[in-house]
């Protein structure tokens, strides 16, 4: 083949493949369910690829319990992150956004990464810290439903 040639059929591939890969992005299968992934132990393990991430599945379940109020954007059992937008809590005037990141299969706080925000800029520490720790109580709630204690 020819430079010319060779170069042609690389054009020709990137254009077939780069709209199949953009039809790969969007939302997340799980983005209009709110239960997290099926597991049958205390650790959600997802395996993609060479890939292996594990979430604790009790953190997922409880970040979207704690937060039902608020819209998800975007959610990534593989990655354990849960994206979403603006919602105002019941009750409640302000609206908030919040990002969670679950990065360990472990039922600790250090696992979870909560970022919240308002439409004026990030909440103040202790607002932060209340949210965080919603989470990890009904964390430790479902675990103890699931083994009957």
């Amino acid at each position: 083949m020819t430079a010319f040639t060779f170069r042609n059929l690389h054009l020709l591939l990137l254009a077939g493949v780069v709209p199949v890969l953009a039809g790969c992005g969007g939302s997340s299968p799980f983005a209009g369910n709110r239960t997290p992934p099926a597991t049958t132990t205390a650790e959600a393990t997802r395996t993609r690829g060479a890939e292996s991430v594990a979430v604790n599945r009790y953190l997922w379940q409880a970040s979207l319990d704690v937060l039902n109020f608020l819209p998800i954007e975007s959610v990534d059992p593989f990655t354990g992150v849960i994206v979403t937008g603006f919602g105002t809590p019941p009750g409640g005037g302000t609206a908030y956004r919040a990002t969670v990141h679950i990065s360990d299969p472990a039922l600790d706080a250090r696992a979870l990464n909560v970022a919240l925000a308002t439409r004026s800029g990030p909440v103040s520490p202790d607002t932060q810290r209340a949210v965080e720790d919603a989470i990890l109580s009904r964390a430790r709630q479902l675990r103890i439903q699931d083994r009957g204690l």
